[in-house]
């Protein structure tokens, strides 16, 4: 038999029993995940038809859930929306509950042992140092500084290009994507991509990391690990390009790794060279920026979509924001101190209860090491994965009340002044000992954008009566962008 042939038998069987195992895992997709009347009504109505999307037909289930957490079997996976549930795995039982080795292998390409990837003493590493170097007021006044630099330079100028134009419509959504990986690339590594000029084609280190985020997303979306994992053996369809998406951000991040270790990084104030302070492997310190790039750029574009979606919705709160601002730093000032951030009550109660409603990250899932039992006595096998549901939680009406599904920042309020919830109560920026490290900057950069924005722009979102449809991936991202028109407000 000729080589030729032979590898032509091989393929076919390989992709026969391709077919067949996914014929089966179909046939078990088809099975009720549970015996309540809720699931096997799955079938039967259809979660796309009736809800639009996956989170809101698990917001369903959870909702009708005596405790707030449903089992489901086929997936061997359990589900929850219960705080206490939630306390218990990032804080009580915080060692029984690590990402595992299901999650690591989905991102473990792309992530390499980067500290969103890794358990264990890796992760108390890296931990500990990004806790250090975050931390820091340098480093803060250092990102603020980029931030605003962006701001000012870029995204205002850009939409005052498209203000009033008949056919000025803007995807919101691609303008915070390109400006917060401008943000996050020139915070880590001291590198301009430029992507928020949108005359300019996106870099390649901007589509190439668009392309293996997506990509990694949909192995998590596989109906069995073994699918992806052929796939990659054989290099077919989606994991060949990942495996060449992959290799482009590694390439592209070990060559500004080099020019910095080059050019010097001992004055340097990117992370890139705070943390070539402290680690040598260069592989290693590779993986650990390309997480915080990943981080920090598609959670604030996601939240910055939703907020301005939301506030086209109401502009009742967009000007109960801007009659804050115009008290707290003045009707002109585009750019608010640390101190004046502070005080702008209204403002954060606004972002917060927006990512309420649309957290960036939807949910989240966690891999039990030996067996427990959950507050709400649901039984945890050995090696159960178990999801908590930051999007579903924002809509239980047992844990925010009957007015859970409207968009009311009053509700972080007391007495005008904000009060935030407890972190597993509202899980968003996860909690306990995982939770964001970037958290402060974030909310920083985010309401940076909020008061240049708002008091220089009317944004409308192009069709307000169309509610924003999430498409699968690892934050949430609207499908087909949020289109909007511009107006320049009058000086």
């Amino acid at each position: 038999m000729g080589l030729e042939a032979f590898f032509c038998i091989l393929f076919f069987s390989f992709t026969t029993l391709f077919s067949l195992f996914s014929l089966l895992v179909f046939i078990l997709r088809l099975k009720p995940w549970c015996n309540c009347e809720d699931c096997r009504s799955y079938l039967s109505a259809g979660w796309v038809k009736e809800f639009g999307n996956l989170c809101d037909w698990y917001t369903h289930l959870l909702r009708n859930s005596p405790t707030g957490t449903i089992n489901v079997h086929v997936l061997g996976n359990i589900i929850t929306a219960n705080p206490e549930n939630v306390e218990h795995m990032l804080k009580t039982r915080f060692d029984n509950y690590p990402k595992g080795k299901p999650f690591s292998l989905i991102l473990g390409d792309l992530l390499g042992r980067g500290i969103f990837n890794v358990d264990g003493d890796s992760w108390r590493f890296q931990r500990k140092i990004a806790s250090l170097e975050l931390g820091s007021i340098s480093v803060r006044s250092y990102a603020y500084e980029i931030v605003t630099s962006e701001i000012q330079s870029r995204l205002i100028p850009l939409l005052q290009s498209v203000a009033g134009k008949e056919d000025g419509v803007l995807d919101l959504q691609d303008v915070f994507r390109r400006f917060s990986f401008d943000n996050i690339c020139r915070f880590s590594f001291g590198l301009d991509p430029g992507c928020l000029q949108l005359s300019l084609p996106m870099s390649s280190f901007a589509l190439a990391f668009d392309l293996a985020s997506k990509l990694s997303a949909e192995r998590a979306m596989a109906a069995s690990p073994i699918i992806w994992k052929i796939k990659r053996l054989l290099n077919l369809g989606s994991e060949r390009k990942l495996k060449e998406a992959i290799k482009t951000v590694h390439t592209l991040a070990t060559e500004m790794k080099n020019q910095r270790r080059i050019m010097g990084f001992s004055n340097q104030n990117d992370l890139l060279s705070r943390f070539m302070a402290s680690i040598e492997d260069d592989e290693y310190l590779r993986d650990i920026v390309v997480s915080f790039v990943l981080a920090g750029r598609d959670t604030v574009a996601s939240a910055l979509t939703s907020f301005f979606y939301l506030l086209s919705q109401h502009p009742d709160v967009e000007a109960a924001i801007r009659v804050e601002l115009e008290r707290v730093i003045g009707r002109t000032a585009e750019v608010a101190s640390f101190d004046q951030m502070r005080q702008l009550n209204y403002l954060n109660a606004a972002i917060f209860e927006s990512m309420r409603l649309f957290p960036p990250i939807q949910f989240d899932s966690k891999f039990c090491q030996e067996d427990d039992t959950l507050p709400d006595g649901t039984f945890v096998p050995k090696g159960t994965r178990v999801t908590y549901h930051p999007y579903a939680m924002g809509r239980m009406e047992r844990v925010w009340g009957p007015d859970c599904l409207e968009f009311k920042p009053e509700r972080w309020l007391t007495n005008g002044v904000f009060q935030p919830e407890s972190p597993y109560k509202y899980p968003v920026f996860q909690a306990g000992l995982r939770v964001c490290l970037g958290k402060e900057m974030a909310l920083v950069e985010m309401r940076s954008v909020v008061l240049a924005l708002v008091q220089r722009f009317d944004i409308r979102v192009a069709s307000p009566n169309q509610a924003p449809r999430f498409a699968p991936g690892l934050t949430a991202t609207v499908s087909g962008g949020l289109p909007v028109l511009v107006q320049e407000r009058a000086a």
